[in-house]
């Protein structure tokens, strides 16, 4: 069998589509690269794609797309809600059918050495591929951002793992990492309050004592005129998207706010989603179609397809 390895890089650019779109062409330039999934957000002013195939066929789609974030990203003029880096902020790699952890530390490591090499890009290796205990957490390695790190950078705990002890002039700095599948999954308050979602935030996450394996922020979203939790579940089999799903509904009750709706950031695994079915009650005996839609409703997804199940996505890309 051979090894499918999904990665999801994440772009400091969602207000200009273009280059978005030329992004995802370069991803579909590459025969073997199946490009599931694409998502822009212009308050948080990032794009994320997610990329699935075999490891060289991924790897040569992501220095594509790196080669046209250097050549149209501007840190320097860049401004959105989400923590970064760099204008390709973080490649995470991630074992699929037939591939290990150890796969995904080894081609993390790989596509670093030629980033580097190439581009001149400082690389911080994170997760399971980090060079210490001090870097597995992405948000150690974002403390101060674009802005600070420009400054921290040559100091003694800063420096990069590859590469040169100084940011790209406009493309910044880029975290490289293994890690199991990340699920990226927001809810939005029937609110404008965002510092009542950053206390949510602070509540629920890991760090803070809440649910083991999520991490979360609160922010406001302009274009939907709400306040936001946003979340990284970083493994759904510990804590369920129905457990986020009825934490965040529980806090948000106690100042009487309800929850206007959730989205998912990309692609969730179809187990993941299944098991929102059984807890909510959908039959086993309906369609799996059908209980997708049961999940869907449960959680008050925006914008829901079966489609953003993993395993239907890249099922749907080998036979096109």
């Amino acid at each position: 069998m051979s090894k499918l390895i999904e990665s999801v890089p994440n772009f400091s650019e969602g207000r200009r589509l273009e280059v978005v779109e030329k992004l995802a062409t370069a991803v579909e330039s590459v025969p073997g690269a199946f490009l599931l999934d694409r998502t822009s957000d212009a308050s948080h002013n990032r794009s994320v794609l997610t990329i699935a195939g075999e490891a060289a066929r991924v790897l040569e789609a992501l220095e594509r797309t790196v080669a046209v974030a250097v050549a149209e990203i501007d840190m320097n003029q860049h401004t959105g809600e989400h923590p970064r880096i760099g204008a390709v902020d973080v490649v995470p790699f991630v074992p699929l059918a037939g591939a290990t952890m150890a796969d995904c530390i080894e081609l993390a490591r790989a596509f670093g050495d030629r980033v580097a090499d190439r581009f001149s890009i400082p690389i911080y290796f994170y997760g399971e591929a980090a060079t210490s205990p001090g870097r597995q957490r992405l948000a150690d390695i974002r403390r101060g951002q674009y802005e600070g790190l420009k400054a921290q950078i040559g100091e003694p705990g800063r420096e990069p793992d590859l590469g040169p002890s100084q940011l790209h002039a406009t493309a910044g700095a880029m975290a490289v990492g293994a890690r199991p599948f990340l699920i990226a999954y927001n809810i939005n308050l029937d609110s404008r309050d965002v510092e009542l979602a950053k206390r949510i935030a602070r509540r629920i996450r890991e760090s803070s004592g809440g649910l083991p394996r999520v991490q979360a922020n609160g922010f406001w979203i302009e274009e939907l005129d709400k306040a936001q939790v946003s979340m990284n579940l970083l493994d759904f089999r510990t804590t369920p998207l129905w457990t986020v799903w009825e934490a965040v509904r529980s806090e948000a009750a106690e100042d009487g706010v309800h929850l206007a709706e959730s989205e998912l950031i990309g692609l969730a695994p179809l187990d993941s989603l299944l098991e929102v079915a059984d807890h909510a009650g959908v039959s086993q005996r309906m369609t799996q179609v059908e209980r997708l839609a049961g999940a869907a409703e449960f959680l008050k997804l925006r914008d829901f397809s079966p489609m953003q199940a993993l395993e239907l996505r890249l099922d749907a890309a080998r036979d096109h």
